[in-house]
C-alpha cells in the first residue's frame, strides 16, 4: 500500500473533495477511503490537514425518515432542560455550563424566581 498524495493548500486537482464538500454537493464518502491529503504549512508546528475524498466514487447523502426527525428532535429537547432545576430553559444549555445560566450563576433571583 503506498502513500497518499499530498496537495498544497488550494491546489486540489478537480475530482477530490472534503467531506464539508461532498456533504455541500449532497453527497457523502460512502465507504471509501481517504483518497488524497492537502497540506497548509504552519509556522513552527505540524501543517494542517484536510483529507480529501473521490467525487467519482461518493454516494448520496441518505434521506432523513421521520423516526430519525423525532429521535433527533428528542435529543434537541433533552438539551433544553437542566438537570439541576428540571425545567426548560427556553435555549440549549451549552456543555461548558452543563445547567440554565440561572443554576449556574444564581443571583438574587434564584432559578426558582424568587427574591
Amino acid at each position: 500500500m503506498g502513500a497518499l498524495p499530498v496537495f498544497q493548500w488550494h491546489l486540489a486537482p478537480d475530482g477530490y473533495a472534503t467531506r464539508r464538500q461532498l456533504r455541500a454537493r449532497g453527497l457523502r464518502p460512502g465507504g471509501q477511503g481517504v483518497a488524497a491529503q492537502m497540506e497548509r504549512p504552519r509556522r513552527r508546528r505540524e501543517p494542517l490537514v484536510a483529507y480529501l475524498y473521490r467525487i467519482d466514487r461518493a454516494k448520496p447523502v441518505r434521506p432523513m425518515t421521520p423516526a430519525r426527525w423525532a429521535a433527533l428532535a428528542k435529543a434537541n429537547a433533552a438539551r433544553r432542560h437542566c438537570p439541576t432545576c428540571r425545567r426548560d430553559a427556553g435555549y440549549v444549555i451549552p456543555t461548558s455550563l452543563g445547567t440554565c445560566v440561572p443554576c449556574t450563576y444564581p443571583g438574587p433571583h434564584g432559578p426558582d424566581g424568587s427574591t
